[in-house]
């Protein structure tokens, strides 16, 4: 079985709002709303492949972040790690760099039926703070 390892960004503003983006039609779980990020490379942390997705997804540099959770989740062909940081500083404004959709959403707004089923405990964590 394949195994992932993934580091992605829970961007949250001064007014409680969080950043995500859409899944491109052509990926796996085509369409669904994430929070941005992506895989880790060969010799890299959680925290370095952090800054380098949403630099390269997103257009940000990450300056303050914190580890918000992680967690295992099956698919049937593969195996992922999902690590997830919370974001509270950052340079630039976020946008779809690759050309994906973004938006701001009131935390208390999030849908879990909108994300990858992996990302149900994250966003039941975000929902009742």
């Amino acid at each position: 079985m394949k195994k992932i390892h993934i580091a992605a960004g829970i961007i949250q503003n001064t007014l409680g709002n969080i950043f995500i983006t859409q899944r491109r039609p052509d990926m796996h779980m085509a369409n669904k709303w994430e929070f941005p990020g992506g895989k880790l490379e060969e010799g890299e942390t959680a925290e370095q492949a952090l800054v380098r997705e949403l630099r390269e997804e997103i257009g940000i540099d990450a300056v303050e972040f914190q580890l918000f959770e992680t967690l295992e989740y099956a698919f049937p062909d593969r195996q992922l790690t999902l690590t997830f940081f919370l974001v509270s500083q950052w340079e630039g404004e976020p946008w779809g760099k690759e050309g994906q959709p973004g938006r701001w959403v009131k935390q208390s707004e999030l849908l879990a039926d909108e994300f990858p089923p992996a990302n149900a405990l994250i966003i039941q964590k975000l929902t009742q703070n």
